[in-house]
């Protein structure tokens, strides 16, 4: 049993995970229970308009669509900026400080929704500038991730960063999950209450303000429990050095391929449930006609969906496939399962296309459009998972340590502009043209694995 690595401040003095004898495995699963808790926060935040943002107009507001999809998109586009700095970060200031001030952080955009949620009469900037605010959970994730990977040894990177990584994109489904129980009873009553009238229903009265202001005693709880436990491993580069991972072909490679994964996953996860309830719920006059309490259905028979009770299935399928599939990548490779994350990715596209143009002749054909839209998404966001599991399984492998870090934090960086692109791609396009171009994107992607990484005699075999 290797003792208790010598440290200066919260900086370990040396850290050489490769070496079993010396390697001190308490410190690192230790370092991976605390990152993976505060990081399953970060997305908690990031994620939080996508469950707040569909129900605005129902709790009183009054926004176009354009203007929800924007308000939805707009996490993502902070998030994918907030991500060019935090990737430098982790060698400049350390995990501790790192996963320490980020998790305060937090309290500025969750503790912003949970006030404002409960004024109809806030201005539209206002509320986007929290959205903006909401992409510092986002921004995180590529700090945190390559400051996990320092304290384990290559062999466990699929599994490690899978576990992190997957558990972390559970805060997803939690916020999405959780949301419509915890609006059911005044736990911040001192805020007051709303009434939410959705076309087709009775009003309701809630108490929108516990979606975000509940997790603020788990923030401040992760914020001590990190500057408690973590340590920084010494892996110093300055910014320049950190940036030669651009003069390597593989880092524009994996970049597509992540785009792909987490790119489509985050995408689809901001904007499942305006999706859905544009495509087949009040937000689809062919559907819905009026508005608001006169709302009449004129397909007899056909239930409108409430997005809230469907919206956390694709992040949790996509959490756990993440989870699932990551001891694979160890035992098996990468690059192979990122292949069939491509396939499964293009097929199920094409397979949901179809259902992007509801069929309003029948309540019967509506209803079987949109079962074919739901399993659709939940195949798109399975394949996601498993390829966000195996592209983190191929950079450590590809990358030397340090480079690796670096690269990982540039692709997170990028495809965490998922759900903004999403956003902006379904404001200025139709459904099926936006699908079509990301089953193109898909066929790229399937090309570049295997000639690169996967086929026999691959130059980046991994």
């Amino acid at each position: 049993m290797s003792s208790a690595p010598e440290t200066k401040g919260d900086w370990l003095v040396a850290w050489d995970p490769e070496d079993e004898k010396v390697w001190d495995k308490k410190l690192a699963w230790s370092t991976l229970t605390v990152t993976t808790f505060t990081l399953t926060l970060c997305f908690v935040a990031w994620f939080l308009p996508s469950a707040i943002v569909p129900k605005l107009n129902a709790l009183g507001f009054e926004f176009t669509q354009a203007q929800l999809y924007w308000m939805a998109a707009m996490p993502g586009l902070s998030g994918g900026l907030l991500r060019l700095v935090w990737m430098v970060l982790p060698p400049k200031i350390g995990t501790r400080k790192l996963v320490t001030l980020t998790t305060l952080l937090l309290i500025l955009p969750v503790l912003g929704w949970g006030f404002e949620v409960t004024n109809p009469d806030v201005p539209y900037w206002r509320l986007m500038g929290l959205a903006f605010l909401s992409g510092i959970g986002g921004g995180a994730f590529s700090g945190f991730m390559p400051s996990t990977s320092y304290f384990f040894p290559r062999r466990m990177q699929g599994t490690v960063l899978g576990i992190q990584a997957g558990v972390g994109n559970f805060g997803v489904s939690l916020v999405q999950l959780l949301t419509p129980w915890l609006i059911t009873f005044g736990m911040f009553g001192f805020l007051g209450s709303q009434t939410m009238a959705v076309a087709g229903k009775d009003p309701v009265i809630v108490w929108y303000q516990d979606s975000a202001l509940v997790y603020l005693p788990f923030i401040v709880a992760g914020a001590i429990w990190a500057y408690l436990v973590l340590k920084s491993v010494p892996v110093k580069a300055s910014v320049k050095q950190q940036f030669d991972i651009f003069k390597n072909q593989d880092t524009w490679w994996m970049t597509v391929l992540y785009v792909m994964t987490f790119g489509t996953f985050s995408g689809l996860a901001a904007q499942f449930g305006l999706l859905m309830a544009n495509l087949y719920g009040t937000g689809n006059k062919e559907i819905v006609e009026g508005v608001g309490l006169t709302a009449q259905i004129l397909v007899d028979g056909y239930s409108v969906p409430d997005p809230v009770k469907f919206v956390f299935l694709g992040p949790l399928v996509g959490a756990g496939a993440r989870i699932v599939f990551a001891p694979l990548t160890d035992r098996m490779g990468g690059a192979i399962w990122t292949l069939i994350s491509g396939i499964g990715i293009l097929g199920s596209i094409v397979f949901t296309i179809p259902a992007l143009v509801p069929d309003t002749s029948s309540a019967a054909a509506l209803e079987g459009g949109f079962n074919q839209f739901l399993w659709g998404m939940l195949a798109i966001f399975l394949f996601t998972g498993i390829g966000n599991a195996s592209t983190f399984k191929q950079m450590p492998m590809i990358f030397e340590r340090r480079q690796a870090g670096g690269v990982i934090g540039w692709t997170s960086a990028i495809a965490a502009f998922g759900p903004f692109l999403f956003g902006v791609g379904l404001t200025l396009m139709s459904p099926t043209t936006f699908y079509w171009i990301g089953a193109a994107w898909a066929v790229g992607c399937i090309a570049i694995t295997w000639v690169r990484y996967a086929r026999p005699g691959a130059p980046k075999k991994s």
